[in-house]
């Protein structure tokens, strides 16, 4: 079983709700099930997709966190608004990663439809997974 003894953050996206309700389940189930306190996990709300980079920065800044888990879902629409939202916000979470020298980990769904976001609500879980093998990961090469 994976180290549980570091704190995470998890920013999520509002926008969507329906999907984003579930893949915060799906991340939270998984935490449970690693037998993670509940206190080692800070979860805030973000009206939408392109406030995630800001809010994961401010996170990163206070040193609280060893790794920031962002969750949200995109879904393209009949504009051009869904690349420019995509690519925003996943340039804007590798900004924070490596400008803090903290994972953080991109948990976004970029679906074409509400079918293909439903189908993939388990990557709140896959997210947490990532997390954890990064955490022991970083924490291997610091130890070398």
């Amino acid at each position: 079983m994976p180290t549980t003894n570091f704190n995470l953050a998890i920013v999520i996206s509002r926008f969507n709700e329906e999907i984003t309700e579930k893949l915060h389940q799906s991340a939270m189930d998984r935490l449970k099930e690693l037998n993670v306190e509940s206190e080692r996990v800070t979860t805030v709300w973000v009206p939408g997709a392109i406030e995630i980079p800001i809010t994961a920065q401010r996170l990163a800044e206070t040193g609280r966190f060893e790794v920031i888990v962002c969750l949200g879902a995109v879904v393209y629409g009949e504009t051009k608004h869904f690349d420019y939202v995509c690519q925003q916000v996943s340039f804007g979470c590798q900004e924070v990663a490596l400008s803090h020298d903290i994972p953080v980990i991109f948990g976004v769904l970029t679906t074409n439809d509400m079918e293909q976001a439903y189908a993939r609500v388990s990557k709140g879980r896959e997210s947490i997974d990532t997390a954890f093998d990064l955490v022991q990961t970083l924490r291997q090469i610091e130890k070398e």
